[in-house]
């Protein structure tokens, strides 16, 4: 009889456990866990199922974002989550899981985004467009990006630092190796002729090598820009190389 008095106690304990942790405030969870760089309002719903009417990510801001946890994402070790969110305007949706260490990895990613809503993370004031995303892997190590793997096409691009009407459009895609997230560029309506080839090492270095050329919808003040990057081959390209650290 006290066996199974216990048994009933100790199942008893454990629903309310349980029935605390899926009703547990997902406000109460944003101000005790979530990092600074991370900020949110008019949240509502608990830890496991939930809404925020506005939220921003190291400075890219989204409406609507809400989230659903994914109880099967723990047997890899990490608190998983299918999110959805609004840029303004736009729309994105995925899964996202947090594992030990502070990495956060993305799966599933597809959505369109508006480049203004990235002015602040690439620190280009005046940049415009707009950007289509199936990734179907990213992993974040401390901020780091160690693994991507998907294709993101932009679309309109106006980059004031470079010319102040739009350069047309692009496609970047993105695969992992040992040595690190490799990738490669190409104009897809562009004004201008371009291809090329990056890499982001794990040390936070990143590369990028290709070629650019004019065609005849070039504005002359891009021309002349290249002029700048050397002397161009037989085929009136010439070498773009950039390097540094994110």
């Amino acid at each position: 009889m006290i066996a199974t008095r216990s048994r009933l106690i100790l199942i008893g304990a454990l629903t309310f456990l349980v029935g605390l942790l899926v009703l547990f405030p997902a406000r109460i969870v944003y101000q005790w866990f979530v990092p600074p760089q991370v900020t949110m309002s008019g949240i509502s719903g608990s830890v496991w199922l939930g809404d925020a009417q506005h939220a921003e990510f190291g400075g890219m801001y989204v409406r609507n974002l809400s989230w659903r946890f994914r109880p099967m994402a723990m047997f890899s070790g990490g608190l998983g989550y299918a999110i959805e969110a609004s840029p303004a305007p736009g729309t994105i949706a995925g899964n996202v899981a947090l594992g030990p260490g502070g990495a956060v990895s993305f799966q599933d990613v597809e959505g369109t985004v508006p480049l203004q809503s990235l002015v602040q993370l690439a620190n280009m004031p005046g940049l415009q467009g707009r950007i289509s995303l199936e990734l179907e892997r990213v992993v974040l190590d401390n901020g780091v990006p160690v693994a991507v793997d998907g294709e993101i096409q932009i679309s309109n691009l106006v980059a004031p630092i470079i010319h102040r009407g739009s350069i047309g459009g692009y496609k970047i895609e993105f695969f992992t190796q040992n040595s690190g997230v490799m990738g490669s560029v190409e104009d897809t309506d562009a004004v201008v002729d371009l291809a090329g080839s990056f890499q982001i090492r794990p040390d936070r270095s990143y590369s990028f090598l290709g070629l650019v050329a004019p065609t005849a919808r070039t504005p002359s003040n891009l021309r002349q820009q290249m002029q700048f990057l050397g002397t161009a081959n037989e085929r009136g390209q010439y070498e773009l190389r950039l390097e540094g650290d994110l």
